[in-house]
Parts: structure tokens; sequence; C-alpha cells
């Protein structure tokens, strides 16, 4: 069994892997907000344990055993802001430091009952893809709408920014979760992107355009 320190690890170890195959320490001091030196004690405890490998100067890559720990902790995060959302009426903002208290709750029976509850989502308040009690992500495919070019349009799916202010800012201009859009222009200067969206047009930036995920439906 994990400490909640060392699920927290396991978690960031996990996110950060999705960009880097060798995750290097540094990399975790900054998200876990610590000493490089501290991280790497932290990471040979968990090598001793069997949840990462770790090889001076080329970084850290999770286990088999890691691995299915640290998607563990995703689901029981991502199944929790469900829950918040949908039955205490938490705005999407609202939800990720208390998601991070309960993830670390050890009874799979209430995580099980938890999903049932919820009519076994698919994804978060934020789009993200929970995994089943096997592990196993539903396939999404979507496509980042700074990619996407003019007269194309889809549906809003998800974010992969999940910063308080961007996430404030997105209900501030109505760019929620299932919401339909359609690029109306791109400015090549900056690359902001004009948008429709409930037949109302929205300028945002190029920052902002690069972390909205839509379900593509192809040119109008």
């Amino acid at each position: 069994m994990q400490s909640f320190t060392e699920e927290n690890y396991l978690k960031i170890i996990y996110h950060l892997a999705e960009s880097s195959n060798n995750v290097q320490t540094n990399s975790i001091a900054e998200q876990m907000q610590t000493k490089p030196a501290s991280v790497t004690d932290m990471i040979k405890k968990l090598a001793e344990k069997g949840y990462v490998d770790y090889v001076k100067y080329q970084g850290v890559t999770l286990t088999e055993k890691g691995k299915n720990a640290a998607i563990d902790i995703v689901r029981k995060h991502r199944l929790w802001e469900v829950f918040l959302v949908d039955k205490l009426n938490f705005k999407w903002d609202e939800v990720h430091d208390v998601a991070e208290e309960l993830e670390h709750i050890k009874s799979e029976t209430l995580i099980e009952r938890l999903d049932e509850f919820l009519g076994f989502p698919k994804s978060d308040p934020h789009g993200d893809p929970i995994p089943d009690k096997n592990g196993r992500f539903a396939k999404t495919h979507f496509t980042k709408l700074i990619d996407l070019k003019v007269g194309d349009g889809g549906t809003i799916t998800g974010v992969s920014q999940h910063s308080s202010a961007f996430l404030k800012l997105l209900e501030k201009l109505g760019l929620t979760l299932g919401k339909q859009i359609q690029i109306n222009d791109v400015t090549d200067f900056d690359g902001s992107v004009e948008i429709l969206v409930a037949d109302k047009q929205i300028n945002i930036s190029r920052e902002v355009a690069k972390h909205i995920l839509i379900s593509s439906n192809g040119k109008n």
C-alpha cells in the first residue's frame, strides 16, 4: 500500500510520462514544488518497492506495477470530480483540489459503487477519459481547436489546461463541454481565432485555442 505522498509522485510521473518516456527528476520537483534531492530520495524508495525504474541522469519510468497504481489513482480522482460536479453542484474549476484529497481513499468497494452510482462515466468534467476498473481507457478522438481550419466545426469535448483561471475564462466565454463551435477566421499576425458559438462571435487567443479539444465535424 502506498502513502499519500507516494501516490502523488506516481500520479505526477504518470502524467509527465505522457509527453516524455523518461521523466526527469527536475520536472517532478517542479510539479511537487520541492527540491530535486527530495525527489531523488522518494524515487529510490519507489524503485525499491518496484513502482519505478530509475537510472541516474537518465530519468524515471514507471514499471507495470507503478503504471497500474497510477492509473488507479487517476481513476479515483476523475470519478470524484464527476461526483462533485454532477451531484454536489461544484463548478468544473472548483473540483481539482477536493478530488486531490478524495483520490487517496483506499476502499475499492466504495470506488466501484461510486462508479456504478454515477452510471459508469467515460470522462470527467474536463473531458479527460476515466479508466474502468481494469485500467482500460475508452478511445477518444479529438483535435486541438488551434489545428482546425476556417469553416471547420465540432463539439468541445475537453481541455488540456486545468488551471482555475483558464476554466473560469472558458466559463465566462461560454466555451464549456458539449458546446458546438465553428471556426470563422484565424488571424495571421498572432494566430488568434474567431469562432462562432451559440450564434455569437468570440475571439480567443492562440494560447487559449491550443488548450481546447474538439470532436471535429469537418467542413460545414
